[in-house]
């Protein structure tokens, strides 16, 4: 019965094993350890509150609570009852979603077995009439010992029961409990481990005592842990061995006695007595005694150490099996060290004078990168009970708040398909020429005419200027047979004071970096065509004249609103007088993204970019572009959509936390689409809500960090990180642990949830501008059906995992008259560029011909 720590990591690695068949739906229905789901998700936050009833029935007494629960800044318990008899004959007689698979402790009510006693329970309120309850959980045990420990330990995650009988219970990951649907979270498992060893796991370390006591009980074959360590069988196991070694005649003499070979007598609370430190062996005298035998002191002391022996066996089996649960948690959080706490109740562990300390010693020995504590739990199966339907009631509170709240972000098809129509009047408005001055989405003219034809060739420079980097390419478009695109390019910052300072400086240092470039390429000197993508609204004459409408991120340089930007470029050129370049095309990134792709695919003809900024183009007729003139042909608009809404238009769907983004943005009132759909703004919307449900109490149990009150510090990129399948929870709480959070796994929920409803929302509201497109681009030809091509290109697009689907699948149900493919754009600001000159140049030597 002395089990080495070699035996006991053994028995903790084998006990691990019969956890996860438990847990797989294959292996389930073979396994000894269940693993039953409870159903229960959370441990109590210490915000629960209210009055509840708790029925406890669990052996001949019956007792009936009124649990008050306080939530007043100080928790706080308080508990009445009252307890019933059971009478034999209701025990026993005719007969909560919850199955009862077998009865146990003498009850053997008929038509019970296999049916849902909270239905049943239910039935007879509705047939007595005279009051109504809310039937909110159906408890076992060892749940209700965790939760109530829980109610004051928030890092208590384990019930343990060592009295009469065993179990245990834990909070496991949903993505691991194959018999639930689900893979966010956490749910208490009741691992019924009484029944560990049932196939034969442990018969090497079971002894034939051990087989006795089986043979004799009332279920032969079942429960074999628990016959090994619970209460019910430790002074069976003791009066077992001294009956043998009596008859060996190591004891007594050699004398048996009547009573000591009756089953039961030696009582397991005769064990715990034996054990005390001073009077044990005194007590071992009495109780021998009381056993109609002689003892002599040598019989006291040989009893007093086979109680040791039973009883510690049973501590280091116990202490062995939930190693192998707190090993499971630990691995589950992927921390380096766990700090947790066990919840425990059962009269072994209390009232024996040292199961614990042995139960605690073996743990820490078996997990030596782990901080264990042990609390005793105070009514498990009464106040456990009521923290369990406490807790249920708090969620179901929280989440109806939560979710009234998400519910202004959720669009529902008719008001997607209502933005869809405004969008389509918005741009109406801007191709005309009596309503552009007053439309918001302002469908500027490019002078871009044509996609490329696959004949384009020759080398180009192109220049990139979006925002505090700025690139210079060399861009070789071959045709043929070795049609394809080679690029060089060299990135150079732009100082503050630059995009701060005068036009004059800005330009010469943007001709300063060409220079520089074209000495790195050995190119000194020459001349070639160059294409300018400058990501600033500017209002088009023509391909190579765009008049600067207003500087955007965090460019200030004076002399340039309201100016030609290609003018400007030539005129530091010409100060420089070290190369001439011939400026051929000045170029919106949305159309280079639209360029780009049209050299791979001749359908595309529609450009979009959402990442930091959002914005569309497309190629609409020439006839319809009122402020050019010219009926012939096509040309590209650039949309500027971001400004869709800035009449109010989008007033009704916008909610208080795109006006709290608004309100504090750059530009107030301004860009109100982009505010709703770009990367710049989600991370700002998201910790909006998330400081409203924190203030409401809705999330982070109220506690607000002082980096979430900071503006800008939830990323975009969080979203896209938070969001991905292949990230973990945990990973999420890492998350929100740099923003100064200290999450549960319920918040990190949460957070993931209000991440998916705002990303969601922003990839529907792209989607049904973009149907709008699509749409009058079929209208505009008079198609029953159109097949096109988006080129997009933007950080949100590309690196969020599910944004794209979702503004696809909006394409497709608001166009059902549309087959759009959607081609992500390789350097649409670099590429594009020099395509578009390549295009331009291509068309001029046509024309010369």
């Amino acid at each position: 019965m002395r089990l080495s720590e070699e035996t006991l990591q053994e028995v903790s690695q084998r006990f691990r094993k019969e956890m996860e068949k438990g847990l797989e739906a294959d292996t389930n229905p073979t396994a000894s350890v269940k693993m039953l789901p409870t159903f229960v998700r959370s441990t109590p936050d210490g915000t629960e509150s209210g009055d509840f009833l708790a029925l406890d029935l669990g052996g001949t007494n019956f007792r009936v609570l009124h649990v008050r629960v306080s939530d007043n800044g100080l928790q706080k318990v308080e508990m009445e009852n009252q307890i019933y008899a059971i009478p034999e004959e209701l025990m026993r007689g005719s007969g909560m979603q919850s199955i009862l698979a077998t009865w146990t402790k003498g009850f053997k009510c008929s038509g019970v077995e296999g049916k849902d006693v909270v239905s049943m329970l239910r039935k007879a309120i509705k047939k007595r009439g005279d009051f109504d309850i809310d039937i909110v959980a159906v408890v076992n045990d060892t749940v209700g010992t965790m939760m109530t420990c829980g109610y004051d330990d928030h890092n208590c995650e384990v019930g343990l029961i060592v009295g009469t009988g065993t179990n245990a219970c834990y909070m496991e990951e949903m993505r691991h409990i194959d018999l639930v649907e689900g893979d966010e979270g956490r749910m208490c498992i009741n691992m019924e481990w009484g029944a560990f060893g049932d196939d034969g796991v442990l018969n090497d370390i079971r002894t034939e005592f051990d087989r006795e006591i089986d043979m004799g009980s009332l279920n032969p074959g079942k429960q074999l842990f628990e016959k090994m360590i619970s209460g019910m069988y430790m002074g069976e196991l003791v009066r077992l061995i001294l009956v043998k070694m009596a008859k060996e005649g190591l004891l007594f003499g050699g004398r048996l006695t009547p009573d000591l070979l009756t089953t039961g007598h030696f009582e397991t609370r005769y064990v715990s007595a034996i054990e005390k430190e001073k009077e044990g062996l005194f007590k071992a005298h009495e109780i021998l005694t009381k056993l109609g035998l002689e003892p002599s002191h040598e019989d006291c002391v040989a009893t007093h150490r086979i109680c040791q022996i039973v009883s510690t066996r049973s501590a280091n089996l116990c202490g062995a099996t939930l190693a192998a649960v707190l090993r499971r948690i630990k691995e589950n959080k992927g921390v380096e060290r766990l700090r947790s706490t066990v919840a425990v109740d059962g009269s072994v562990y209390k009232k024996h004078p040292h199961f614990a300390r042995r139960l605690h010693k073996t743990v820490r020995k078996l997990l030596p990168d782990c901080d264990i504590r042990f609390v005793r739990s105070e009514d498990g199966s009464g106040k456990g009970a009521a923290m369990v339907t406490a807790v249920a009631y708090r969620l179901a509170a929280q989440h109806k708040a939560r979710q009234k709240t998400l519910e202004a972000l959720k669009l529902s098809h008719e008001q997607l398909l209502e933005v869809k129509q405004r969008m389509r009047l918005e741009m109406e408005k801007g191709l005309g020429n009596g309503t552009h001055t007053e439309a918001t989405v302002k469908m500027l003219p490019t002078y871009v005419c044509s996609t490329p034809d696959g004949t384009e060739k020759g080398d180009f420079l192109a220049l990139d200027l979006g925002g505090t980097n700025f690139r210079v390419l060399l861009v070789r478009v071959r045709n043929g047979m070795r049609r394809g695109v080679e690029m060089h390019n060299k990135i150079y910052s732009i100082p503050l004071e630059i995009m701060q300072g005068t036009g004059e400086e800005l330009f010469d240092h943007i001709v300063h970096c060409i220079s520089d470039f074209l000495e790195y390429m050995g190119m000194k000197g020459v001349s070639l065509p160059l294409g300018f993508t400058f990501s600033f609204p500017c209002q088009q004459t023509n391909l190579d004249e765009g008049i600067l409408l207003k500087w955007t991120k965090g460019f200030k340089a004076t002399g340039c609103e309201g100016e030609d930007v290609v003018g400007l470029l030539k005129e530091a050129i010409h100060r420089r007088e070290e190369f001439d370049l011939d400026v051929v095309a000045l170029v919106n990134d949305t159309v280079g993204t639209m360029m780009t792709c049209g050299y791979e695919d001749p359908y595309c003809e529609v450009g979009l970019i959402v990442g930091t900024g959002s914005n569309a183009c497309y190629m609409e007729e020439m006839r319809n572009v009122e402020l050019v003139e010219g009926e012939e042909g096509r040309m590209c608009v650039n949309m500027e959509w971001g400004a869709f809404g800035d009449n109010g238009c989008l007033d009704d769907v916008r909610t208080e936390f795109d006006l709290a983004v608004d309100e504090l943005s750059l530009n107030p009132g301004k860009q109100r689409f982009e505010k709703m759909i770009s990367g710049m703004y989600l991370g700002e919307i998201v910790r909006n809500i998330l400081m409203d449900f924190t203030k409401r109490g809705l999330l982070f149990r109220g506690r607000i960090s002082e980096r979430l009150k900071t503006r800008g510090i939830f990323e975009t990129k969080f979203l896209s990180q938070i969001e991905s399948d292949r990230l973990a929870l945990l990973q999420v709480r890492s998350i929100l642990q740099h923003l100064g959070l200290e999450s549960t796994c319920d918040d990190s929920i949460i957070v993931k949830e209000v991440c998916t409803v705002v990303a969601r929302r922003a990839a529907q509201l792209c989607g049904a501008g973009m149907a709008a497109v699509v749409d009058k681009i079929r209208e505009n030809r008079g198609l029953d059906f159109l097949k096109v091509t988006v080129g997009v290109d933007g950080t949100l697009y590309k690196l969020h995992p599910h944004f794209s689907t979702v503004m696809h699948e909006t394409v497709k149900q608001l166009s059902p008259k549309c087959e759009v493919t959607f081609l992500q754009s390789e350097d649409g600001s670099g590429k594009g560029a020099a395509l578009i000159t390549a295009v331009a140049c291509r068309i001029r030597e046509a024309g010369q011909r």
